[in-house]
């Protein structure tokens, strides 16, 4: 398990104020932890820089796959 105590937690300069943001901790070695804006105490998803930094390649590219459920 990965210690998160020392997260700097910052959200995108792009999201708004209607609650729909996630926030991210990009400032701790070896992860990056993403959690819910409006739910600081809940679960955190812990990824490593390698995968944020595809993720979020992926997001500005318009290239993420989309599945049906």
């Amino acid at each position: 398990m990965n210690d998160l105590s020392e997260a700097v937690w910052r959200k995108s300069r792009r999201s708004n104020h209607q609650g729909q943001c996630v926030e991210v901790a990009d400032n701790l070695a070896g992860v990056v932890g993403v959690r819910d804006s409006k739910d600081p105490y809940g679960p955190i998803l812990a990824v490593s820089p390698a995968a944020w930094t595809a993720f979020v390649t992926a997001t500005k590219a318009g290239t993420l796959g989309h599945t049906a459920l």
